[in-house]
């Protein structure tokens, strides 16, 4: 019988909690049993294994990452909006690096086309309307925001920017002025 209580959704809500506070690779079902003094199998009612929890962790932080940058984004556009998106990233990692983590997990098709990951690339490329790209050069923008977006967060949060001058949030500022002129001005593809 299953334990009163316990969900699916309240075991990812924990298993994110659990995430941020011993980072996502540490979380298991028994380490989640654990922090509800239970045995592990009396949650396998609600998950079928620990990567299921993790997926569902995964969903989770995607789909809070993605509520907070339609929050940030709306009304914004240009420059103001990749800031906005950018910002949202980075305060989120900042505030919760387990759930980060999680929302960079690798998830199957089906899941990643049913995931808030969708919005996140709609905004993404909404966004990018208002530098006036097109396909293909809208995909390799979006890709490009991407690995500098997370290849930043991942350095600070690693501790990558505290040993030297100047301050990680200069840089950072410098690093979003880069891409809005880049945007501006894409380059054309070679032999064009």
């Amino acid at each position: 019988m299953a334990r009163v209580g316990l969900t699916p959704e309240r075991l990812a809500r924990a298993g994110a909690e659990l995430a941020d506070e011993v980072g996502f690779d540490q979380v298991t079902v028994s380490a989640l049993a654990r922090r509800f003094d239970v045995k592990a199998a009396s949650l396998y009612a609600h998950v079928r294994s620990s990567q299921d929890l993790r997926t569902r962790i995964a969903l989770l932080a995607l789909e809070e990452l993605a509520d907070r940058a339609a929050d940030a984004l709306a009304g914004r556009a240009g420059k103001d909006a990749l800031t906005a998106l950018a910002n949202v990233y980075r305060d989120y990692a900042r505030e919760h690096p387990g759930r980060y983590a999680a929302a960079q997990l690798r998830l199957d098709p089906e899941t990643a086309a049913a995931s808030a990951g969708v919005r996140h690339a709609q905004m993404t490329r909404a966004l990018l309307r208002g530098y006036d790209l097109t396909e293909p050069d809208q995909t390799h923008a979006v890709r490009l925001l991407g690995s500098v977006f997370h290849g930043y967060v991942s350095l600070e949060l690693g501790g990558g920017f505290s040993h030297s001058a100047p301050d990680s949030q200069q840089t950072w500022t410098r690093v979003l002025d880069a891409l809005d002129a880049l945007l501006r001005n894409w380059p054309e593809p070679n032999g064009s």
